[in-house]
């Protein structure tokens, strides 16, 4: 029940729409409904008219005694004839509207859906995410979502319409004769219980399938991003024996779904044979013994076949409804995930120079703990170098800067406020982020480089790249800016991709950049270039680097040297390296005779 709350949360926005497809298809059913009647009367009235043994008097007896002729005459047939084709046509527009209206809600359902899902995504932080592989996520996003809106389009319609057809049928056989109720009332409890008995093992098989498909998205999904990995190493062999495993998997699930489903379809398919037998029998005894007429005989045996037919549909919908269940499920457990970054919706506003402070702060990922008892002040333009090995806390600690991470022990402040008390997008404003593992979207140049600011001039994306040293080689690509970027910067090496991604970083305009190991693919004499670039161009900006070149925090305000994520030594440069501690080893060992050495790159990259 409680997927089915979920997901009428998303349809009772459509409810009169809903509501107007079920009245077409009430008029539908109904005009389905009397053709039969349409028909015996054809066949009491015209064909087998006896006006010795007249038939007895029907629902639409009103029709053979009126104005559209005599019975047995060409006049009658005529006017029945007419009455029959205007039924059909009213039937078929009505089922048209039906069907335009109800796949419209349908598909605007499944829309709203899959963008709900993707703001999800986009909101939830990086911990939460993490529980789930990419294969599970492209499933819940597109199949998922198809899937689920079908039970409230489709499904739930077909029920509607079945219920109508049953119970309209059986108030119709009940004016022709009750005895001819007999065969789906005994039918009827076990259609139930054969139901009952198949609806556990289609769940189970449905939920199964779905987390095959997941496999295989996720399998794709990685080899696409490792493809130049999986060749270095000739690995083709290994990765194709791991997809038909999963896809075969995949293959023999549905085997078993096959096989259940038609089990199932020949269960029903027999009530549904015996049911018709048992009725045209019923029907004949009592036309022989003079109960009922001919055409109703051929009524009756009409009515009973869509009852059983439309209990059969019943039973369907609630087979298929077992796998749309498992699909609620899945978008119900992302959809109401609780970001361990929630976002704060008061009003409060972020200034331009923002001080920053952290204030004891330490974190704790899963059962490691990343950052122990840090604090650290950075006024409106400081600049922060932060170095240390490979696990030492420096992403972690630039991270919680823009609530990507949350401290789980004391606060970072803005401007003496609580990063929690402003609104996300607030805090997130005021920095402009260069990861080291760099993103680039299948996009032009020109768009990478103005993500941030998609309305920005062509002299800020210019100046943008200039700062950024990239600028020569964009104008070398074979169409510049307008160059086509393959999927994740393939076709660039790794030092263009961290200087497009610095530019996009400069076209942001933010008070804050953080630069987290961005230039580990540059040369020295190219990194050099790019730092100097930047101080110079945003002289006033706050600045924060993580790296593991000493050069590159040379000239900061204050350096810090984490390990084990804490804070081990402090200071400017100069003050560490008279300290002779880690930094000061470092710096000799990168350095020669205190002299940075990067003679041998030249001028460096382009």
């Amino acid at each position: 029940m409680d997927i089915l709350r979920f997901g009428f949360r998303y349809w009772k926005r459509y409810l009169p729409l809903s509501l107007l497809s079920k009245l077409f298809s009430l008029v539908a059913i109904l005009c389905d409904l009397t053709l039969p009647l349409l028909s015996a009367g054809l066949l009491d009235y015209i064909i087998a008219y006896d006006p010795a043994d007249p038939p007895a008097a029907g629902i639409l007896d009103f029709l053979y005694t009126g104005n559209l002729g005599a019975p047995g005459t060409w006049q009658l047939f005529g006017s029945l004839a007419a009455i029959f084709a205007g039924v059909l046509c009213i039937r078929l527009i009505f089922l048209y509207c039906k069907n335009v209206t109800f796949q419209w809600c349908g598909l605007r359902m499944e829309c709203v859906l899959r963008e709900e899902t993707y703001a999800k995504l986009l909101n939830l932080d990086g911990e939460t995410i993490a529980r789930y592989n990419m294969g599970e996520l492209l499933t819940t996003m597109n199949r998922d979502t198809i899937i689920f809106k079908e039970m409230y389009s489709r499904i739930f319609m077909n029920i509607f319409d079945s219920v109508v057809v049953i119970a309209v049928s059986i108030a119709l056989l009940a004016t022709l004769d009750t005895y001819l109720l007999i065969i789906p009332l005994v039918l009827m409890p076990f259609i139930v219980i054969a139901l009952v008995c198949y609806l556990k093992k289609a769940r189970k098989v449905f939920a199964a399938i779905r987390q095959g498909y997941s496999e295989i998205n996720l399998d794709v999904q990685e080899n696409v991003d490792a493809v130049r990995i999986v060749r270095s190493f000739a690995a083709e062999d290994e990765e194709i024996r791991k997809f038909d495993k999963c896809n075969q998997n995949v293959c023999d699930l549905s085997c078993r779904e096959v096989r259940l489903s038609a089990k199932f379809n020949s269960i029903f398919t027999a009530f549904q044979q015996v049911g018709y037998v048992g009725t045209v029998v019923i029907a004949v005894l009592l036309v022989m013994s003079g109960q009922i007429a001919l055409g109703a005989l051929t009524a009756a045996t009409t009515y009973v076949t869509k009852i059983i037919s439309h209990i059969t549909q019943i039973s369907r919908s609630f087979f298929t409804m077992q796998n749309q269940l498992v699909s609620g499920g899945r978008l119900r457990r992302f959809l109401t995930e609780e970001s361990a970054v929630p976002d704060c919706p008061s009003a409060r506003v972020c200034s331009a120079k923002p001080h920053i402070e952290l204030k004891d702060v330490s974190f704790t990922l899963g059962e490691k703990q990343v950052l122990k008892h840090i604090s650290l002040d950075i006024p409106y333009g400081k600049k922060v170098g932060l170095m240390g090995g490979t696990g030492s806390g420096k992403s972690a600690l630039l991270k919680m800067l823009s609530r990507i991470f949350d401290a789980t022990a004391g606060e970072v402040d803005i401007d003496g406020v609580n990063i929690k008390e402003y609104p996300l997008e607030q805090v997130r404003a005021e920095y402009a982020y260069v990861f080291q593992d760099v993103f680039l979207f299948s996009n032009t140049v020109d768009a990478n480089v103005a993500f941030a600011r998609p309305d920005c001039t062509e002299e800020d994306v210019l100046r943008a790249t200039e700062i950024a040293q990239a600028a020569r080689f964009v104008e070398k690509l074979p169409d510049g800016y307008e160059t086509i970027i393959g999927e994740r910067g393939m076709g660039l090496s790794g030092g263009q991709k961290q200087r497009i991604s610095i530019a996009r970083a400069l076209v942001k305009g933010a008070p804050v950049l953080i630069l987290d190991d961005a230039s580990s693919a540059l040369d020295m004499a190219t990194e050099k270039r790019v730092l100097a670039s930047i101080k110079q161009h945003c002289p006033d900006n706050t600045l924060l680097i993580a790296t593991h070149r000493v050069s590159s925090v040379m000239d900061c305000d204050e350096i810090l040297f984490l390990r084990d994520g804490e804070i081990v030594e402090r200071g400017t440069a100069q003050e560490l390296i008279d300290r002779n501690g880690a930094f000061a080893a470092i710096w000799k060992l990168q350095t020669s005779d205190g002299q940075l050495d990067d003679s041998s790159y030249g001028a460096g990259e382009e």
